[in-house]
């Protein structure tokens, strides 16, 4: 199990940095009000291989659904990122950034999404970079899931390629072109 227990790190997108993330241990809760930013955590190496991770997530607030492929327009209530490298780079890297870990020539970032108006299980190319890839889970709107997913076979699919190793975890919250609001909590996260 992946805790929420304080040592995960906000990080911002330009002049965004005030989504409320509350960690409490076995739960996250996200307050996102006309903005976004992405809350962090470096894992070590004892998570490289997991192939499959399931985590029950929450929506009370919803915004719009969104084209998650449009830069600008691609709110969304919840994203849970899983950020691999390629293994001979992994020692190499310090990985407190988000950001500067994904400016890593062989960085990709499988991100699992609960919003926007695509169709469940739809993986999209992501508007800001070709090492970000999009598969949505949930589309917008409220509710209560649980997910077990398949990161081995779900990153094949979107980049046609091998993981590497996991070296990171992100979710952010994200309502800032929608001008909307979302209160939304992830629970459970499990690596495996």
């Amino acid at each position: 199990t992946i805790t929420f227990d304080g040592t995960w790190k906000e990080q911002g997108f330009l002049r965004f940095f005030s989504n409320d993330f509350l960690q409490q241990g076995h739960r996250l809760d996200v307050i996102s009000d006309e903005t976004v930013s992405l809350l962090w955590k470096p894992l070590s190496s004892s998570h490289h291989s997991v192939d499959a991770a399931s985590w029950n997530w929450r929506v009370k607030e919803s915004v719009d659904p969104t084209n998650l492929t449009e830069k600008g327009g691609d709110d969304r209530n919840l994203a849970i990122y899983f950020v691999f490298v390629d293994e001979d780079r992994a020692s190499r890297l310090t990985t407190r950034n988000a950001r500067r870990i994904l400016r890593e020539d062989s960085a990709r970032a499988l991100i699992y999404v609960w919003g926007g108006e695509h169709k469940e299980g739809e993986i999209l190319p992501n508007p800001y970079s070709p090492q970000l890839r999009t598969k949505v889970l949930r589309v917008a709107g409220v509710g209560e899931y649980s997910e077990n997913v398949d990161l081995l076979n779900d990153f094949r699919r979107a980049f046609n390629a091998e993981p590497g190793v996991l070296v990171g975890l992100a979710v952010s919250a994200d309502s800032d072109d929608t001008n909307g609001y979302i209160f939304a909590s992830i629970e459970n996260l499990r690596l495996n």
